[in-house]
């Protein structure tokens, strides 16, 4: 049978998921997932959000499924659809919250697809918020803060809300990870955060281009110092940030052009 091109579906464990079999996890919080964007049926990355999906498992199920189990799910969803679309893998342990599994509850696969995104175009104006995720190191579901501070930031005429923590280092935002620009190399903030699969990627084509990278503290006091600032994550390698809190950060058409050179170095990679 031909697939429809145009289909977004929603699989639980690579078959369309029914709504009794989706009605518990609408009011449920103990799963993690990854978000990526599918370009010519392709993903770049792939290895990052496959090591993403096995640390967080481990982490929250104490077992991780095969890697290629969950390519499998993640093929069918992709064939079914357009060439372009947006994808979120959510994994989840058939024994629901507030329980501690056993072995024999194996992590289930849903995987949602959806038109393509790349973005808002920018810059953005972000509302700096003392804010700590839990675990920060793991992509999960249920994080109410989230939405709560980007309501606030947009209330108070921010785009978005950015996170400092105890000691007062800018470390993530809501949504994105941060990096910024001194003119010569990218600095990323030193702090707990979700390192994020495009992060990851420009990381390594930064290096393969022998681009000088650091990883330091910053604070809101630092910011004047830098010549540039963005915000990526799975829908776009950059995005011009031109203020956090009162403080303005510079144009950087440089520093942008040369994170969506490297985000194009990295080769798309079939499912």
């Amino acid at each position: 049978m031909t697939a429809n091109r145009e289909t977004y579906v929603t699989q639980r464990n690579g078959l369309d998921a029914t709504a009794s079999e989706l009605s518990p996890l609408a009011f449920a919080g103990y799963a993690h997932f990854t978000a990526m964007q599918v370009r010519g049926g392709k993903i770049r990355g792939l290895d990052l959000h496959l090591e993403r999906l096995r640390f967080a498992s481990r982490e929250l199920f104490g077992q991780a499924l095969a890697d290629e189990e969950i390519r499998r799910y993640l093929r069918k969803a992709v064939e079914a659809g357009p060439a372009d679309l947006s994808l979120l893998a959510t994994l989840y342990s058939p024994a629901g919250e507030f329980t501690v599994a056993g072995p024999e509850a194996t992590p289930e696969v849903l995987v949602r697809t959806a038109p393509p995104s790349s973005g808002p175009q920018g810059p953005l104006a972000l509302a700096p918020v003392e804010y700590e995720r839990v675990l920060p190191q793991v992509k999960h579901v249920g994080e109410v803060a989230k939405t709560y501070y980007l309501r606030q930031a947009t209330e108070q005429r921010y785009d978005d809300a950015v996170f400092l923590d105890r000691a007062g280092r800018l470390s993530e935002g809501t949504i994105w990870n941060l990096a910024f620009w001194d003119g010569a190399a990218v600095v990323w903030p030193q702090a707990d955060m979700l390192l994020g699969t495009t992060m990851g990627i420009l990381r390594r084509q930064l290096q393969r281009l022998g681009i000088t990278q650091r990883t330091q503290a910053v604070t809101l006091s630092d910011l004047s110092s830098l010549k540039g600032g963005v915000v990526m994550n799975s829908w776009t390698p950059g995005i011009a940030v031109d203020r956090i809190g009162p403080v303005s950060l510079p144009e950087a058409p440089e520093f942008l052009a040369l994170l969506h050179e490297a985000y194009q170095a990295e080769l798309l990679e079939s499912v």
